[in-house]
């Protein structure tokens, strides 16, 4: 019997141990699953060795590993508080459950896990480094400096954690203790970087001469440090000393090592926010910086656009256009830049090039508002059948886009209203408002040119009444509703409408102008009449 039981025994545990180490080789080649990427195999195998052995802590860990892979983070939780719970001195397994509880949206419960690791592994430096950055995160500014403080028993100061405490203090408004961290640095230590920060708080506080002092150091140290460069330069531009504001900025503005796009942005910040007048005493100068620009970067976008910006800014639009163009044409796939060479062209009255461009940009990008871009050249050019064409394309091929066509409809109507063909003008805007009958801009123009005809006047006052229901601002709905309400002898129900529309740019219109004096007229109010005639006058000899 003795014998028997000793068998038994002997036989259960060589199956326990068998068990045990098909768990573990089991468990590898789960983990070497992962590691390739295999996140569904991996997942099926570690949830059936978990089921087997789940007094195992490092399935569970592994299996979250792959939940959290698939994005499925409430199991990749609950499998962690498992591993946890079986092995809550893990290191690794506390550090992973609790990012998970942030990325989780569970702040609360990750920052004590944090808490809690940075005290049990006092010696291990990431987790007080992610624990600060969570209280950055939660703008907990004591726990941060708490945090700080623990990194330098741990590690000794740096240039990050003086910088950062910098940071937070001026955060909570303890400006005075932020400087002196940096000064207390600059004293003990050489770093271009900490002195350079120093240099910008004695910038903002206008101490220009300590900000200088301060950007020079930075400078001995580091006669390449870009932004002890771009500090110091500020400090001249501060003083007014713009010879020695374009020499600091011309190694800043050479360098390759500085990004396009940050030249870019200065020039546009330079663009905007520089006063006129400087920019013009100075021009030769600031053209300078433009021109280094350019001939570093002769092929970026955002260099090229920025000086068609600066140039166009400054007065000198051809200058700016040759820009634009450059940069349209050295990037023919960017739309953004293709658009504002062809806004610029607008805006100087090259109409021909603008349709040509603007049809050639259509072609390429199908981009509907190239078509609207062509058609407002179009217009300038009077070719009214080039407006129809492009307004059949729309309707034919977006048939189904119902504000595309509504637009397309009164476009049409325009255009033949412009040939003179009334009837199919009346017959486009009809097919406009039949897809929106509160469609303004055709309800507004219908109107008019009906009560240019004296004609249907009934029904150009309803529809004329909707535009001003609609946008009770707009000058030209008001002028045409108080137009027709003067060729139905309402003289005195128009005023009100001509007066509210000189409110809100009546007075930049000479045909609302004259048709304002029409009305006094009509009213026996002369001298009000001739006023306001010779105002249309003005605008429009």
């Amino acid at each position: 019997m003795k014998k028997l039981l000793l068998t038994l025994v002997f036989t259960l545990s060589a199956l326990f141990s068998a068990a045990a180490q098909s768990v573990e080789a089991n468990l590898v080649d789960a983990v070497q699953l992962y590691s390739d990427g295999k996140i569904k195999m991996a997942n099926e195998m570690l949830r059936l060795l978990a089921a087997a052995a789940p007094d195992n802590d490092a399935v569970w860990y592994y299996l979250a590993h792959t939940q959290v892979a698939a994005n499925d983070l409430d199991a990749a939780q609950s499998s962690l508080e498992k591993a946890v719970a079986l092995d809550s001195s893990n290191y690794w397994y506390r550090r992973m459950l609790a990012r998970l509880y942030l990325m989780h949206g569970k702040p609360e419960e990750g920052t004590t896990l944090y808490e809690s690791l940075v005290k049990d592994f006092p010696n291990s430096g990431n987790p007080v480094y992610e624990l600060l950055d969570i209280y950055l995160q939660q703008k907990k500014f004591d726990k941060a400096l708490q945090a700080l403080d623990d990194i330098e028993r741990q590690r000794g100061t740096s240039e990050e954690v003086v910088r950062t405490r910098y940071d937070v203090l001026n955060a909570m408004g303890r400006q005075d203790e932020a400087i002196e961290v940096l000064e207390k640095f600059n004293k003990e230590y050489a770093s271009a970087p900490v002195l350079t920060v120093t240099g910008d708080y004695y910038l903002s506080e206008f101490s220009d001469s300590l900000a200088q002092v301060r950007y020079e150091e930075a400078l001995s140290l580091d006669s390449g440090y870009m932004p002890a460069i771009i500090g110091l330069a500020e400090v001249h531009r501060h003083q007014r000393r713009y010879p020695e504001y374009f020499r600091c900025m011309e190694p800043f503005i050479s360098s390759q090592d500085v990004p396009a796009a940050t030249k870019g942005m200065f020039i546009g910040n330079l663009t905007r926010g520089m006063d006129p007048k400087i920019l013009q005493l100075h021009r030769a100068g600031f053209d300078s910086l433009v021109n280094l620009a350019t001939q570093t970067h002769p092929a970026d976008s955002s260099v090229l656009s920025a000086a068609g910006s600066y140039y166009y800014a400054t007065g000198r639009q051809e200058e700016a256009g040759r820009w634009f163009r450059q940069s349209a044409d050295t990037h023919p796939e960017s739309m953004t830049l293709t658009a504002t060479y062809i806004q610029y062209l607008s805006l100087q009255k090259q109409w021909e090039e603008m349709r040509d461009r603007s049809v050639a940009a259509f072609d390429h990008f199908r981009e509907l508002a190239f078509l609207d871009y062509a058609n407002m050249a179009n217009y300038q050019l009077e070719d009214y059948d080039a407006i129809i064409g492009n307004s059949q394309y729309l309707i034919s091929n977006y048939p189904k886009d119902k504000d595309l066509c509504v637009g397309a409809w009164s476009m049409m109507g325009d255009a033949y209203h412009s040939k003179g063909d009334k009837k199919n003008a009346y017959k486009a805007y009809e097919k406009a408002l039949k897809l929106n009958p509160d469609y303004a801009p055709v309800l507004n123009n219908y109107a008019y040119y009906m009560s240019l005809e004296g004609k249907n006047l009934k029904k150009a006052y309803k529809m004329s009444k909707k535009t001003v229901e609609a946008e009770p601002d707009n000058a030209t709905y008001l002028d045409t509703f108080a137009w027709i309400l003067h060729l139905m002898d309402k003289d005195l129900e128009a005023k009100p409408f001509f007066k509210h529309a000189m409110l809100y740019g009546g007075k930049d219109s000479a045909v609302i102008l004259e048709h304002y004096a029409t009305v006094l007229e009509a009213l026996g109010e002369a001298d009000a009449a001739q006023v306001y005639r010779n105002m249309a006058k003005r605008l429009n000899p």
